[in-house]
């Protein structure tokens, strides 16, 4: 059984999405990019990024999600703002009933580059060695992929049983059951 997962790096100026087929051990590109917002006021600007990750979905109709988790920033308001850019890439992947993973940004590097302290380049050229890529994606589409990469070395468990079972997907989407230190339980 194959699975299709969207890794999102998410940002208020510019999102990451990355998109991978899982069959077992093989990895398969399908499509990355970014989803742009223009200059504005903060709530177009959240609206742009909704309807640029439910575009994502309906075009490649993944199976599962996988988005980075918030850090603390030296600078607050950034962090508030990255997390109201994560905020609208959630709710735009649960309304269409994908169910979404978290990780940190060193999951992420640990589960693709072996180590969390790796630099953006080193994300970069592990993903395209391990998704065979013929060019270098931009750095959010690379952070994009490398977090679906991470779920699918973790977490693909989960999400072949909310393939298997339709419920369990809907109380992962609806924040019934969440993943916490790689065991599913009660939100």
């Amino acid at each position: 059984m194959s699975l299709r997962i969207l890794g999102i790096d998410p940002g208020l100026r510019a999102t990451g999405f990355g998109v991978i087929d899982v069959d077992g051990p093989r990895l398969t590109y399908v499509a990355s990019g970014v989803v742009r917002t223009p200059d504005g006021d903060l709530p177009s600007r959240l609206h742009v990024l909704f309807e640029g990750v439910r575009e994502v979905v309906a075009l490649h109709r993944p199976t599962c999600a996988a988005i980075e988790k918030v850090f603390v920033n030296v600078n607050p308001q950034s962090t508030l703002l990255l997390g109201q850019a994560r905020g609208a890439a959630i709710c735009a992947l649960t309304t269409g009933g994908i169910a979404v993973s978290e990780y940190t940004a060193l999951q992420t590097k640990q589960a693709t580059v072996g180590h969390g302290k790796a630099a953006k380049v080193q994300v970069q050229q592990m993903v395209v060695r391990l998704l065979h890529l013929d060019g270098v994606p931009t750095s959010d589409a690379a952070d994009a992929l490398a977090c679906a990469i991470c779920h699918a070395h973790t977490g693909t468990s989960v999400a072949t049983l909310a393939v298997v079972a339709p419920e369990l997907r809907t109380a992962l989407a609806l924040g019934r059951l969440r993943m916490r230190r790689g065991r599913l339980g009660g939100a």
